[in-house]
This record gives structure tokens, sequence and C-alpha cells, in this order.
């Protein structure tokens, strides 16, 4: 090996490994640019002192985000988020206006509670087909099986703040905190891009915990 390539070697290792303290400190920068305040209120369940911050960015067009909130969530929920081990972000990340749509529904259904957004979330990930294909029905649907009528439904639609807001977000989160496909997690700053099994998750949750 070169002394060039002994260099750039050198170099590579000091940036990736996790010991060295530039590295900690890129990772606590990351970790500040996903908790700094976004243009929309957050959508957050779990003990605020948790000691593990999750932050998932999701499509509501996207099938593996669809997946991940169907089948593994309600385990990370009842183990880690109702335990208060873990708190649990959700945010926006639409792929195109149809999720975009979806997303400014489930918060005028949510109105500021996480826990009726969430519900609403799930409800539309349920119905994805069916919200791709015929999207204005299905948000009328989901906004009448949680009391909104449609006229409610089509003034939720037509509040371009909103969907100003939600585009903002979605620009600092590709921009700054380089996400670029969805799901795209944030375990205490740490980017996970991709589909996540909850045996993914517990295995890189249950270290943090013992430290």
């Amino acid at each position: 090996m070169n002394v060039r390539r002994r260099v750039a070697f050198a170099t590579f290792l000091a940036f990736a490994s996790p010991a060295v303290p530039g590295a900690a400190l890129a990772q606590s920068a990351i970790a500040a640019a996903v908790g700094k305040p976004v243009s929309l209120p957050d959508i957050a369940i779990g003990s605020a002192t948790a000691p593990i911050t999750i932050t998932e960015y999701s499509s509501m067009s996207c099938p593996h985000c669809a997946a991940f909130g169907q089948n593994v969530f309600p385990m990370l929920r009842s183990k880690y988020i109702d335990t208060g081990k873990v708190r649990f972000v959700f945010r926006e990340f639409p792929l195109d206006i149809k999720a975009a749509a979806a997303s400014i529904l489930a918060r005028c259904i949510g109105n500021g509670d996480s826990e009726k957004y969430l519900g609403a979330v799930e409800m539309l990930f349920k119905l994805q087909d069916r919200l791709m294909a015929q999207t204005k029905d299905t948000l009328i649907y989901v906004g009448k099986q949680h009391g909104m009528s449609e006229q409610d439904v089509k003034t939720c639609e037509e509040d371009q703040a909103q969907f100003d807001k939600l585009n903002a977000d979605q620009q600092y989160a590709h921009r700054e905190l380089k996400v670029m496909s969805t799901p795209t997690f944030f375990l205490n700053g740490v980017r996970l891009q991709g589909s996540m099994s909850f045996e993914e998750l517990e295995e890189r949750i249950e270290p943090l915990l013992k430290k």
C-alpha cells in the first residue's frame, strides 16, 4: 500500500469509526437536526424523557411504510414505546400528490392529537391500494369514518398553507437530513434507510438501553 493509499485508508477509518470524537460530533449534529422543530407540529408518542428517539419519515403511498405500520409498529409500541423506553416521532415524506393529500387529511383528523392522527394513518395504510386507485373517494370515506363531512374533507384538502408547510418540511428533510426514500428512520440520530423488521430494530435498541 503506497503512502497516498495509506493516508486515504486512515482517513476512511477515522470517519468510519464511531469511537472517533469527530464522528460522534457529526452524529450529534444529525440528531440535533432531526430534533429541530419543523413547520408542522410533530406527531409524537411515548415519553419525552425516553432514552431513545426513533423518527420515521414515511409516505402514505409507500407499501414498505404500510407494512411497517401494520406489522412492526404494534410490536415496537407494545415493548418499547408504551413502556417509556422509546419516543416515536412520525413525519411525512410524501412521494406523490396522493400521499400528500392523505397526510393533510390525517392532520385534519388528528387536529393536534397524535393518537387520532396515527389512527387515521393506520386506516389509510390499510386502504392504500384503494387510496392510490380512487383517491378522492377514499379520502372522503376515511374522513367520514372520523366524523368529517364531505365538505370538511374538501375544505381540509384546499388548505394550501398546510401543503406549503408539508412541502417545506420535506425539503428540509431532503436537504439537511439526506432523506431520499421511504421509509427512512433515525435512531438517536443514526440514519437507517429502508424497511426494518422488528428484530432488526430490537438489535439496535437493546444495546442503547444498556448504556
